[in-house]
Order: C-alpha cells, then structure tokens, then sequence
C-alpha cells in the first residue's frame, strides 16, 4: 500500500517562493494552495500545473511512503 502525504509548503520555503507568488504563477487561488497540504484530494490539473510552475515532478509534491500489506 503507498500512503502520499501532501508536502508543497515545505517545498516552497525550499524554493523561496510563497503562495502569493505560486498562486500568481499558476492562477490557482492562494486560498486552494493554503490548504493543499490538509487535503486528502486534489485536482489532477492543479497537481500538473503546480508542478510544472515549480519545475518539478508530480510525485514531488507528496511524501510518498510504502507500507507493507498486513
């Protein structure tokens, strides 16, 4: 089983960007990227794009951990 936890504020300290900025970037509402990271769900085109704008992948946005099946 993969347990992905959202992890895009951490990344924008990282990238010195805040969510004013990406929001601008993107045209994603600040509010929308404020509670990305307390979603369990997310727009497949907010990933894509928030991604691209960050020049990273998709699956950067989250940490992403295996766990074995009990």
């Amino acid at each position: 089983m993969i347990n992905a936890k959202p992890n895009l504020m951490p990344l924008l300290r990282e990238k010195g960007i805040t969510q004013q900025q990406l929001s601008d970037m993107t045209g994603i509402p600040q509010g929308t990227l404020s509670r990305f990271d307390r979603n369990t769900r997310h727009e497949s085109t907010h990933l894509f794009t928030i991604a691209r704008a960050l020049g990273i992948g998709v699956e950067d946005l989250f940490i992403v951990q295996e766990q074995e099946d009990k």
